[in-house]
């Protein structure tokens, strides 16, 4: 390949980068979860990695919605119970779970969740504000709401979800 084809081909490279990234303005990706058959989804620059929770050590004292603390790859983890952050019953025991690793002020969290789904890509043009009939409990962790072709996914804000008691939650 001569110089100029090798610039020509450095040039279209260079326009394609610019070009995915003008398209990807205006876009946002969110991890998609469920907890109790609600879609939710949580902003992927948030999320550090996507685990099944082994032993968790509870610990006394705790908000309610602390189920304990695990050890994930050398760390200390707060697990977070998202289904009692929403005033949801209570995941069988038998019943496997999720949980997604997000960091706040420097500690790292891991929000317990039923499921995982994909990586969902979505305008920022589509986002719409919290419905008036959505619950308040909801409605406090919720950074809004997509509508997507056959459902209403909610939007996680992950700092409401970690600062429901005023105060760092880590154990």
């Amino acid at each position: 390949m001569s110089e100029h084809e090798t610039k020509a081909a450095a040039t279209r490279a260079s326009r394609k980068k610019a070009a995915a990234a003008v398209s990807s303005a205006g876009m946002s990706e969110y991890i998609t979860v469920v907890i109790e058959d609600q879609l939710f989804g949580i902003p992927v620059p948030r999320v550090h990695d996507v685990f099944m929770p082994q032993s968790m050590t509870r610990v006394p004292l705790s908000a309610p919605e602390v189920a304990g603390v695990l050890n994930l790859r050398g760390r200390i983890v707060t697990a977070i119970d998202m289904r009692r952050r929403l005033g949801l019953q209570s995941r069988d025991r038998s019943a496997g779970c999720m949980a997604v690793g997000v960091e706040h002020r420097g500690e790292s969290y891991g929000l317990i969740i039923d499921s995982v789904g994909e990586v969902l890509r979505v305008a920022d043009a589509d986002m719409e504000s919290n419905p008036a009939n959505l619950d308040p409990r909801w409605r406090e962790i919720s950074a809004g709401v997509q509508r997507l072709e056959s459902r209403l996914m909610i939007v996680i804000d992950v700092e409401r979800v970690l600062n429901f008691t005023g105060q760092t939650l880590a154990a």
